[in-house]
């Protein structure tokens, strides 16, 4: 999707409205460091650190929803509990998501806690009852969905299994009469009626259908086996990094391909992906840019930690990145560095940060820069602007201008963004990466690191990366001048 066609779409999403009805969770992430094993068992010890809490499956559909501009109305099941109460809490929290939530006391709200360390799950703990809804617990749901999605362009149902999609809440969410989508955990289809679009991923699919799912071909075999299993108008199957394939009753069989990401954590992506799709369908999208809308909001998400959300920025730079060669999209101003590192630092990495003009590169600079970036997860490199250079060099330099070095430097494997500044000194960089390791050439001493007592007051080190003799800019720049004929 081109840069203009998504600015007008994020448009287009600003203030749309959707119904989304299902499973709701509550996922907590107690994050924190494993320095050793227990005396007790042969089990690491997590030394907490931090926790994070916010709402999951249904909820992290309305969740997107919401980041993206767009209005969700959340029709789901909670217990008479503290959980449910926290349900409550972080619905009331979130701008754009509007809470219609049927108290079952006679279950729990479903809680999902994760224990993570290092950018990993170490262990998950689920509390839950995945029980159907019945009674008049199913007829209160009834009667929200009735009210709620009357009129809606849009219903979407996102079925965990936890119990609240019931058949009669199915039927609720059809006689609604917009669009109805649902992303289904289910073994058979055939329980959702002729709805709009099913949404599994190529997994579920497989348990759907009993069909391998790796190939096109064995893709395009397992969903017309699907529809031929249920009413569905339509079943559309995501499959990760090979993108998204679409059958639509009646027609052959299309792929979308996916671009190659970073996965941190895929956990909500498929949240992300229905939440995307319906948003955009529900502005008046066709269905196939709708598509490419949701595959770009799904990459961004799985480079996320946790059941993440994606905002519209980071869209338009998803999609400023993929037009990009990938050195260019590692040459960055101070403020995405700082999301950027934001983003690596939920991931539990390490930043170092070095800096320098890079004016000629050589073989000492490589040298220099594979052992800094051997002491950290990710290395930032600072770079002096034509100016600074000048300041510091004198007249006759930089040789190389400051896009070219920049160039250079980002096409390094050791390199992961390049930063210019124009200051004098990187000190502001330094304050605004807080870079757990700041690496200097060993020909300055330690005290004489622009920056050192900074990164040392957040509990940060120093380190003096080897200098290879003989190789520096001015000598090759004295070597160059002396060959040159008078």
């Amino acid at each position: 999707m081109d840069l203009s066609t998504l600015q007008q779409l994020l448009t287009r999403l600003s203030g749309a409205r959707i119904v989304c009805v299902g499973d709701l969770m509550v996922d907590r992430f107690v994050y924190g460091e494993v320095t050793r094993v227990s005396p007790e068992a042969p089990i690491p010890v997590l030394a907490r650190d931090r926790e994070l809490v916010m709402l999951g499956g249904a909820g992290n559909v309305a969740r997107n929803v919401a980041a993206l501009g767009g209005d969700v109305a959340l029709v789901g099941l909670v217990g008479g509990d503290s959980e449910g109460h926290e349900a409550l809490r972080l619905i009331g929290d979130k701008t754009g998501i509007e809470g219609f939530l049927v108290t079952d006391p006679g279950r729990p709200t479903t809680l999902k806690t994760r224990f993570v360390s290092g950018g990993q799950q170490l262990l998950r703990v689920d509390l839950e009852a995945s029980i159907p809804a019945v009674g008049e617990v199913e007829q209160r749901l009834v009667r929200t969905v009735r009210d709620v999605a009357a009129g809606a362009g849009v219903v979407l149902i996102s079925d965990y299994g936890k119990g609240v999609v019931t058949d009669a809440v199915i039927a609720a969410c059809r006689e609604a009469g917009g669009l109805v989508i649902v992303d289904s955990k289910a073994r058979s289809f055939l329980r959702y009626g002729e709805v709009d679009v099913i949404k599994p991923n190529a997994g579920e699919l497989a348990y759907a259908t009993g069909l391998p799912t790796s190939t096109n071909p064995e893709i395009e075999a397992a969903l017309v086996h699907a529809l031929s299993l249920c009413e569905a108008k339509a079943i559309l199957v995501t499959r990760a990094a090979k993108g998204i394939s679409l059958a639509v009753r009646g027609q052959p069989v299309r792929h979308f391909p996916g671009v190659p990401r970073d996965v941190f954590d895929a956990s909500g992506a498929g949240d992300t992906t229905i939440a995307a799709l319906g948003l955009a369908l529900a502005a008046g999208t066709p269905m196939e840019q709708a598509i490419e809308f949701a595959m770009l909001a799904s990459g961004v998400a799985v480079g996320k930690a946790g059941t993440a959300t994606v905002l519209p920025e980071e869209l338009i730079e998803a999609s400023l990145t993929a037009h990009m060669a990938p050195a260019e999209g590692k040459i960055v101003t101070p403020q995405r560095m700082a999301d950027e590192i934001a983003r690596w630092r939920a991931k539990g990495l390490r930043v170092g940060f070095t800096n320098g003009c890079f004016d000629i590169l050589h073989r000492g600079h490589v040298t220099y820069l594979n052992q800094a970036r051997s002491w950290c997860d990710r290395l930032v490199v600072g770079l002096n602007s034509d100016r600074s250079v000048k300041a510091l060099k004198g007249e006759g330099r930089p040789v190389n201008d400051l896009e070219g070095r920049a160039m250079v430097l980002a096409g390094l494997g050791a390199v992961d963004l390049v930063v210019p500044f124009d200051e004098d000194t990187p000190i502001k960089l330094i304050e605004a990466a807080k870079p757990e390791i700041l690496i200097k050439g060993s020909d300055y001493s330690e005290d004489q690191v622009v920056g050192g007592d900074l990164v040392k007051s957040w509990g940060g080190e120093v380190r003096l990366a080897q200098i290879v003799d003989g190789y520096s800019t001015t000598a090759a720049i004295a070597r160059m001048t002396a060959k040159e004929p008078t």
